[in-house]
């Protein structure tokens, strides 16, 4: 049987302490200025760059002369020059679509600190969620164990870890473990070739007609435990929505709900708006109309109209009977 290496990562939560995650943040911050120092010493000479060997002389002269380089591990520094160097490779590639390297913020940069040799890690596990990693310079620090590791239990696929890198999101800091498994080589296609195409409804639709589909994403028990650690409000919410009465009729339902009295209100306050001269108005534009004590007499659209209130007969204002416009007020 033929096997293949495949190279995996697997990312793990840190149960760090405070003193624990002071330490990871100043590394990570050691390691972003070495990125800054190494950029500039690498490209100060205008024409020429540095070469890797007098970059790596640099680099051990800083840590003798500067004190806080000495809290990045040694290791950790190598890595940094060895992605610093990559990085440049990427760029000078024509199939590579990376960027020029630059300086890293403070505030914009990914934390971030390599460990470049897995011997160093020392995986233990502890019980069913938790295994110990050693990581330089902090000690021994529990992780959440969540998939079998290569070559640290029995029941773990074959294979080894070459290393981790550990990463900071938003608040908290992650390992991700760098592996690789042996794994039996895929065989090759037998059939005739087809064209795939990927979509929601159906994930995978061949040329030839064939729909593949998947199966369930969670299984029983996860499902169930899903459900548990739903927040109780939202359980109640789907229990009240499968158990929903039907709906009343319009009328009855504007009785019980104060919406539509509002909304009559609303349109009651428009019309009486709308059928409401204006009280104070002198001169009016758009479509003015002269007002007589016979009524309206001519409409003159865009033009300024003097409208004087005392024209304005009690037969002709659509209000009380007796008094002027004013008396409304």
């Amino acid at each position: 049987m033929e096997t293949v290496i495949r190279s995996r990562a697997h990312v793990a939560r840190l149960n760090l302490d405070k003193a624990q995650t002071a330490l990871l943040d100043g590394q990570a911050h050691d390691a972003r200025a070495l990125w800054n120092l190494l950029h500039d010493f690498f490209t100060f000479r205008q024409g020429k760059l540095a070469s890797l060997k007098d970059c790596d002389t640099a680099i051990r002269q800083a840590r003798k002369e500067i004190d806080w380089l000495t809290d990045l591990p040694a290791q950790a520094a190598q890595a940094v020059l060895k992605t610093y160097y990559q990085a440049w490779k990427n760029f000078w590639s024509p199939e590579h679509p990376a960027k020029r390297p630059k300086f890293k913020a403070r505030g914009r940069a990914r934390m971030s600190v390599d460990i470049p040799q897995g011997r160093d890690l020392q995986i233990t596990r502890l019980n069913r969620r938790w295994g110990l990693v050693n990581l330089p310079k902090v000690g021994r620090v529990k992780f959440r164990w969540t998939k079998d590791l290569p070559d640290v239990t029995k029941a773990g696929p074959a294979g080894r870890i070459t290393g981790a890198r550990l990463v900071k999101t938003a608040t908290v800091w992650d390992i991700v473990f760098r592996t690789e498994t042996t794994v039996r080589a895929p065989a090759p296609h037998q059939g005739p070739k087809a064209g795939m195409d990927r979509g929601v409804n159906v994930p995978l639709a061949l040329s030839t007609g064939e729909h593949l589909g998947h199966g369930p994403w969670l299984t029983d028990g996860e499902s169930r435990r899903l459900l548990r650690q739903e927040p109780a409000v939202w359980v109640d919410r789907q229990r009240r929505h499968q158990r929903r009465p039907k709906p009343a009729p319009p009328v009855q339902q504007g009785r019980r709900t104060g919406g539509n009295r509002t909304r009559r209100l609303a349109g009651r306050r428009v019309s009486e708006a709308s059928s409401t001269p204006f009280r104070s108005t002198r001169r009016t534009r758009a479509a003015s109309c002269c007002v007589s004590s016979t009524g309206i007499s001519d409409i003159h659209v865009g033009e300024h109209v003097n409208v004087s209130t005392t024209s304005l007969s009690s037969t002709s204002w659509p209000g009380p009977a007796t008094g002027s416009p004013d008396s409304t007020r």
